[in-house]
């Protein structure tokens, strides 16, 4: 019975076919983002067929050691992820780096904000960094990620940005961004550090509001939301979420998956797909992907030096 589950698995990812290896359970943002892409791609005729396997475990540790060990360098297999891979590329207990991995591409991407309720005192980022001048620890945040972890990160880098100590700041940690949008609504904590994504519905329907966002520019779902850098404050920071192939890809391969994303990238099928999901395309490709996660880890690094804390384990979106 194995054998023959080994047979089809082989057969799935032979020809024009590509399957999807994701390390994180159903549902979560790395299975939706998988899902959606592969189903894209087939409705648009990139690919005859794309197939699916959740292997979670271990923060994604279980699905990247599976990766590290296939050797079958024209393999049609891609494993998605998203930035914590490179706070958990830092922890001594991981011993894994995304480097062992081919990147591919990143394709979607969610920025890092700060939000609070409507009903909060601070009408604007300006009031709420008065607050924490005077007093850092007055002001409690949540977030849907553990101490040292991406919520976290985002906290620090804004805390840095205006010149408070990132140490002093007051996070909460939850379970997910979920479970810190519910404490944000029923006030057991006033404000939140998070990505835009986690509160995408309580912010349209005005229960939420974002004093700022670590974009480059305004977002277009969000164009009243202005970003830390128009305010005087820059600091940017984004989860993107992408795709890895295995260790060693052929040339060839690799070629062939990035023609397939900047295809679907331009496709009215993916564009119903970003609309529907309210994700913003971020798109690095091949060697450039591979610089920006270089850039980025660097950025990780300061930040978790800032904070004066080693990274610990967590949820990963």
């Amino acid at each position: 019975m194995l054998l023959l589950w080994v047979v089809l698995c082989e057969s799935a990812w032979a020809g024009n076919d590509v399957h999807f290896l994701i390390p994180g359970g159903a549902g979560g943002g790395w299975d939706t983002t998988a899902r959606a892409v592969g189903t894209a791609l087939e409705s648009t005729g990139l690919i005859d067929r794309a197939s699916y396997e959740n292997r979670s475990g271990a923060g994604g540790a279980k699905g990247f050691a599976y990766m590290q060990g296939r050797r079958a360098r024209s393999e049609s297999i891609l494993m998605v992820t998203s930035t914590p891979i490179l706070v958990r590329t830092l922890r001594p207990e991981f011993r894994q780096d995304w480097r062992q991995l081919t990147p591919v591409a990143s394709i979607i991407g969610d920025y890092g904000a700060l939000m609070v309720r409507a009903d909060a005192p601070w009408r604007d980022l300006r009031a709420l960094i008065g607050a924490l001048r005077a007093a850092p620890r007055s002001v409690k945040f949540a977030g849907g990620s553990n101490r040292g972890d991406l919520d976290h990160l985002i906290l620090a880098g804004a805390f840095k940005a205006f010149g408070v100590p990132p140490g002093e700041a007051r996070y909460v940690p939850y379970g997910a961004g979920g479970a810190a949008t519910l404490a944000l609504l029923s006030g057991e904590t006033p404000a939140m550090a998070a990505t835009i994504g986690d509160a995408m519905g309580p912010i349209r329907d005005g229960s939420v509001r974002v004093l700022a966002i670590a974009a480059p520019q305004r977002l277009r779902q969000l164009p009243d939301v202005p970003t830390f850098s128009e305010l005087g404050y820059p600091f940017e920071f984004l989860n993107w979420r992408g795709f890895f192939a295995v260790p060693d890809v052929d040339p060839a391969m690799l070629a062939r998956f990035e023609t397939l994303l900047i295809e679907l990238s331009s496709s009215a099928k993916w564009q119903q797909a970003l609309d529907r999901h309210g994700w913003i395309p971020v798109e690095h490709r091949g060697e450039a992907f591979a610089a920006y996660l270089d850039r980025q880890e660097d950025q990780i690094l300061l930040l978790l030096d800032a904070l004066a804390a080693a990274p610990t384990s967590g949820p990963v979106r």
